[in-house]
């Protein structure tokens, strides 16, 4: 069977611009969150959130095209271009990849929501200017799978072309359908690109209106923090993670540097609520990860550390650590654990993208990222959580973990790639 392995990384979040900038900064247990900028939020319960700085789109798109895509768009081709550049298929000169891959090289792109920010531009036009006053560019702008059209026309990518819209649990089912396709022969390479730009008007008062966001205004930094008993909810970020997956074969016979190999997978539906969580979704969620492992490599998998989903509200943390320890069997048998969403805040549909490449870079580099601004641990969250500094550690295999509203889950494990 065929293997499936990780050789380009990209990011734009709220902690950098860059994957090494943002790692830096997540193990460092530097916030980037702060009070929103983008728009007046004077009016508003909530006004903070993870905003990405620093951005000209223009650095990454032709000015004329910028008015075509929405923020989440713009954000996405830069991680894309990241992602691209890192595993060598293209350069800064030369984006699009060479014909004789292109039919074999495919894209799958995630958001939770799309262009909002587009969607509430245009639909104030109409109401207040009249349907004359819409753009042309709305639809193409907002969609979510133009996520996947933009990027693809950028680097020549005529394989698979597909678009995952799971709320929070988005892109890491973009990459279980990337390593299933990959696996079963429809593509050799494939870029999964998960991108959310919700830091708007409709976005943060829609939450704030569902009780979701943390209303710590007064101290923005310490807003999102996992697994602590003061804990309100979580705070929004933006941004976008790329990876580029590929056939092992394809990778070895270019010599090309392998961050990971993915070996499992699993995605679960809880039947239960539309916005409420459950233990029994992500539960089962893990454990069909654990057996894709297990099918793949012919042994259970030893998982040395678990990026949470660790969203910093109240009943969904206590019942992902349930669901630990229910997998591992008591909390004596469960890895570390840690959510970096207390330093990026919380990505929506880009949150698997981005919290995989922070999961394969602990990997890389043996360090586990802290959870931050844990001043009083849960008791009913009492797993090791890498409370608030970062550790050295010796780890082989790891797991990422993301879900989602409608009772949506997703699990993906990587490992070291050994020959």
């Amino acid at each position: 069977m065929r293997r499936v392995v990780i050789t380009g990384l990209g990011t734009i979040n709220s902690t950098g611009n860059s994957v090494e900038e943002s790692f830096k900064a997540v193990v460092d247990g530097i916030s980037g969150i702060d009070r929103i900028t983008q728009f007046d939020v004077e009016n508003f319960p909530v006004q903070i959130a993870g905003e990405v700085k620093n951005f000209d789109p223009t650095e990454v798109m032709d000015k004329k095209e910028v008015k075509k895509a929405d923020r989440f768009i713009q954000l996405g081709i830069k991680a894309a271009l990241e992602a691209m550049i890192d595993s060598g298929y293209v350069n800064a000169e030369n984006k699009k990849v060479d014909d004789s891959i292109s039919e074999r090289f495919g894209i799958i792109s995630a958001s939770g929501i799309g262009g909002l920010g587009t969607i509430q531009k245009n639909s104030i036009a109409c109401e207040t200017k009249g349907p004359r006053r819409i753009s042309p560019f709305f639809i193409p702008s907002a969609l979510v799978n133009m996520l996947s059209g933009f990027i693809s026309i950028e680097h020549n990518l005529k394989g698979p072309s597909l678009s995952t819209v799971t709320a929070c649990a988005a892109s890491t089912h973009a990459l279980a359908d990337a390593a299933k396709t990959i696996l079963l022969g429809g593509a050799d390479r494939i870029l999964v690109v998960g991108a959310e730009s919700a830091v708007c008007e409709a976005g943060v008062g829609g939450f704030a209106a569902m009780k979701a966001l943390s209303a710590r205004n007064d101290d923005p930094k310490k807003a999102s923090r996992p697994f602590d008993s003061d804990r309100d909810g979580f705070v929004m970020g933006e941004g976008s993670g790329a990876l580029v997956l590929e056939d092992l074969e394809s990778a070895k016979a270019r010599g090309a540097k392998i961050y990971a190999e993915v070996i499992g997978f699993g995605e679960s539906g809880d039947a239960n609520h539309i916005t409420a969580p459950v233990v029994d979704g992500p539960l089962r969620a893990m454990k069909a990860a654990i057996s894709m492992a297990e099918t793949l490599t012919g042994k259970t998998p030893k998982i040395d550390y678990i990026n949470a989903h660790g969203t910093s509200t109240p009943v969904g943390d206590k019942n992902e650590t349930a669901a630990v320890k229910e997998l591992f069997g008591g909390k004596e048998n469960c890895p570390p654990v840690s959510s970096t969403k207390g330093q990026h805040g919380h990505c929506l549909g880009a949150a698997g993208a981005i919290e995989a490449i922070m999961t394969i870079k602990a990997l890389n580099e043996g360090i586990l990222p802290p959870t931050i601004n844990v001043e009083n641990q849960d008791p009913d969250c009492d797993l090791d959580i890498v409370a608030n500094v970062a550790r050295k550690a010796e780890l082989n295999t790891v797991m990422s973990n993301n879900f989602g509203f409608g009772g949506t889950n997703g699990c993906v494990i990587f490992t070291k790639y050994q020959d």
